[in-house]
């Protein structure tokens, strides 16, 4: 058994009750969502007429929006009403008004585990991370091995931890019609011949310059891919990767369409979906990229390549082994040798292995 705690769910036979609520508090960033959806689609297994509340800080929504595991989505606050010191308050006394009856905490703070203590939830369940056992009552101690493993397995563990049925690893990504209308339109608008490779790169990451491959490499890549397919390329980001899109975009010699900035993360997970091929540092994208089971190159450098691995067969990691991998800091303070010894022929290889291999097979 993980958990410190054999889960009894008699006390208020949730599984069989039709009035049972349930509170999902989701992971804080876009791959670290993506990764917990097994988790949701096990927990409406197990609690199949539960009343399913996400709450979730509003960058990851559109990870969950769509989701059919979920009824509901409460809106965490966290630049306005429930911003940290008396929001706290503001966002338990909201849980309160929910009457929730269990709580399964996807994120490890301990913020996560007082705000379902002081929203009254009758049972919070999660790992004993932070300092918050003594505010859950179905407290799990981390296994060892999970440390080790895949975050897909650490978030399941919390199932296991509890004595919950699990319900595989597969990532789930749900899109709405109206985003797939705009991959659609925008495609058509652009003039892409669909009969041709349509490739995307995602050349920044949250979190600081370490985990980027470097910008002039994906545009010597993105020349060569345009050159032997005959492709466009599409540049992938958010606002704060507008100014490196461009970047790319001028020394592509006209190949490259920058969309950083210019959709939303609905829209870009639509558009992902429409790639023969994704070209990504580790990301919330690459993640996304996973689920909707996109042909996948992704350039690993200061991060942990067994916890946030794309989990698709048909991803492959680029990574050369060095001394100080992973160091998991937001900036190199030395010759960033990990990123540096990933040549663009390295990845142009893998790239053209995964667009041959898809066209035999097409």
């Amino acid at each position: 058994m993980i958990g410190k705690y054999k889960f009894n769910m008699s006390c208020i036979n949730l599984k069989n009750s039709p009035d049972a609520k349930i509170m999902i508090r989701a992971a804080n960033w876009v791959g670290d969502a993506i990764m917990t959806t097994p988790v949701i689609r096990a927990i409406r297994k197990n609690f199949s007429k539960a009343q399913i509340t996400v709450l979730a800080k509003p960058w990851v929504i559109p990870v969950y929006e769509n989701n059919p595991y979920i009824d509901d989505i409460m809106f965490y606050d966290n630049n306005g009403r429930h911003r940290r010191g008396v929001g706290t308050l503001k966002l338990a006394k909201d849980l309160r008004e929910y009457h929730f009856d269990l709580a399964i905490l996807m994120q490890n703070a301990f913020e996560a585990g007082l705000i379902s203590f002081l929203g009254g939830i009758k049972e919070r369940v999660g790992y004993n991370t932070d300092a918050r056992g003594f505010l859950l009552n179905r407290s799990i101690k981390l296994n060892p091995a999970l440390k080790k493993g895949h975050l897909i397995d650490y978030y399941i563990g919390i199932l296991k931890g509890t004595s919950l049925e699990d319900d595989g690893r597969d990532l789930d990504l749900f899109l709405s019609e109206s985003d797939r209308e705009f991959a659609n339109q925008f495609l058509k608008q652009a003039q892409f011949d669909l009969s041709k490779p349509i490739i995307g790169i995602n050349p920044g990451a949250t979190g600081g310059t370490a985990k980027r491959w470097f910008p002039q490499r994906y545009a010597k890549l993105c020349k060569k891919l345009a050159k032997k397919y005959n492709a466009k390329i599409l540049i992938f980001g958010g606002p704060s990767d507008k100014e490196l899109g461009e970047f790319i975009l001028g020394l592509s010699d006209g190949c490259c369409i920058n969309i950083a900035g210019q959709t939303t993360l609905g829209q870009a997970f639509a558009l992902i979906e429409k790639c023969s091929l994704f070209v990504t540092n580790d990301s919330g994208l690459m993640h996304a990229a996973a689920a909707l089971n996109i042909n996948q190159a992704a350039v690993i450098g200061s991060t942990d390549f067994v916890a946030t691995s794309p989990s698709n067969e048909n991803s492959i990691m680029i990574r050369i082994p060095v001394h100080c991998s992973p160091c998991l800091k937001d900036v190199c303070p030395t010759d960033h040798e990990c990123m540096d010894k990933i040549s663009v022929d390295m990845v142009l290889e893998t790239c053209e292995f995964l667009l041959d291999n898809s066209r035999s097979q097409s």
